[in-house]
């Protein structure tokens, strides 16, 4: 039996949130990970000392509800007050059409070494799925409401959830047309971001999606994986003063960069980056693996405070890529990142 005290958090869950119990109907009775009554949930803060940290959508990509009240949930119980929004949960609160997709098990085909006949015929029928989403969705972008965009990012701000960032999945394409762009990056401005992300793409897109974002007032901030060099992004930034800097610290560190010129490039580039993706990862000499945060290369530690005491303005990014221990959650593991970073913070006041 319920207490009335957690009785009485729910309501003011609700109450304060505006997310009505109809609301949560697409939602499973039981998110694995997620319990509905999280204590003192409207009281989050990820804003430490100057620095604010927040999380990717990515972080939660095994868990089994994908919508964006499912993601809000997600995101107060790790305890942080921000968010990089992934496109899918936002189209799909916007009316998107599709099937709904079993990503979680997506996830665990794709990276399973050894497939049997029935892995491999599983995996076939998710692609079929998602190619078929993806025409269904290319079709209703044309007339979307950008309306619900907007209504989504109250929502998420009416829980105490800024989104500062949004990926707009498989819209910043060179393939893609630049009405495409142009609704990606519209829905971006209707949910509150400051930018969209992408990978940086060849010299020619880098320039077109620059132009389309000065158009369209909002930024572009590039993210790379083991390819990102001091250099890398200097191209893009010459071609538009809407390119911007979105690096990966770990990838950073797994490309072979030391913590001193991974600081470096942070005093040298700020002024260009508009968020950062934070996760712990081995360097070369030691296998590039992803780790529990705290037992790799990564310099997050020098990295936060440097941010901290130069007054860097840009959000720090949790992105959960380790593998999740068998007694623990992806929630559970995500909040230990995030309090990994509130703990250096905190404590180098």
């Amino acid at each position: 039996m319920k207490s009335k005290s957690n009785k009485s958090s729910r309501r003011l869950f609700i109450k304060k949130t505006g997310l009505t119990l109809a609301s949560f109907g697409i939602m499973p009775k039981k998110i694995i990970g997620a319990p509905m009554l999280i204590p003192n949930l409207i009281k989050n803060n990820s804003f430490i000392n100057g620095v604010q940290l927040g999380v990717i959508t990515y972080s939660f990509r095994e868990m089994p509800d994908q919508s964006a009240e499912a993601i809000l949930e997600y995101v107060l119980s790790s305890g942080v007050n921000a968010i990089e929004l992934m496109g899918d949960p936002a189209e799909i609160y916007a009316g998107r059409p599709g099937k709904n997709i079993d990503m979680k098990k997506f996830y665990q085909l794709i990276y399973k070494k050894e497939k049997s006949d029935i892995d491999r015929k599983e995996l076939k029928e998710l692609r079929s799925q998602l190619k078929d989403n993806r025409e269904k969705a290319q079709k209703w972008r044309k007339n979307a409401d950008l309306n619900k965009f907007e209504k989504l990012g109250k929502l998420f701000k009416k829980a105490g959830v800024d989104i500062y960032a949004y990926k707009p999945d498989f819209l910043l394409g060179s393939k893609n047309t630049d009405d495409e762009i142009t609704f990606a990056m519209k829905a971006g401005k209707a949910l509150g971001a400051s930018h969209v992300t992408v990978e940086l793409p060849k010299k020619d897109q880098s320039m077109r999606l620059g132009k389309l974002a000065e158009k369209n007032k909002i930024y572009v901030g590039y993210h790379g994986h083991t390819q990102q060099t001091p250099t890398w992004w200097d191209e893009a930034l010459k071609q538009s003063p809407n390119n911007a800097i979105n690096i990966d610290i770990g990838h950073y560190t797994a490309a072979g960069y030391s913590t001193n010129e991974t600081i470096d490039f942070f005093n040298k580039k700020n002024m260009h980056i508009k968020s950062i993706h934070l996760k712990d990862r081995k360097n070369p000499k030691n296998g590039k693996e992803n780790v529990v945060w705290g037992t790799g290369d990564t310099p997050i530690k020098e990295v936060l405070l440097n941010m901290k005491d130069k007054k860097y303005k840009f959000p720090a990014t949790v992105e959960y890529e380790y593998k999740t221990p068998s007694d623990s959650t992806i929630i559970k593991e995500v909040k230990k990142c995030v309090d990994y970073c509130k703990n250096i913070l905190e404590s180098n006041v």
